[in-house]
């Protein structure tokens, strides 16, 4: 036996359309700031690292997998290659900056 399709009955299971869609809630605020602290953390070191280590000879110039590759190590020991990674570290420390300046709670 077929079932019988009301339109009525379907057009009543139906959500209305200007019903604003299911929205997880945000999360804990200790948990927003915690992964605020994690976030600006980590521009600051791997930023710090990258403007640092293009110039310090000990890592840079006596790097020994570096010497084992004289093709790259001639590429990277140029200057406007330092510069270059030192410029992605200073916008690394920037970003880590700038998510903390705009930070926001986000609450429910």
């Amino acid at each position: 036996m077929a079932a019988h399709h009301d339109p009525l009955t379907m057009e009543a299971a139906k959500p209305p359309r200007d019903a604003p869609a299911h929205t997880p809630p945000p999360e804990p605020v200790w948990l927003q700031r915690m992964s605020l602290v994690v976030l600006v953390m980590f521009c600051f070191l791997i930023g710090s690292l990258l403007v640092v280590m293009p110039w310090w000879p000990y890592y840079w110039d006596h790097n020994a997998w570096l010497i084992a590759h004289p093709v790259l190590e001639s590429i990277l020991n140029k200057g406007w290659v330092r510069g270059l990674v030192s410029g992605i570290g200073l916008l690394d420390v920037w970003i880590g900056v700038s998510e903390l300046l705009h930070y926001r709670d986000f609450r429910g």
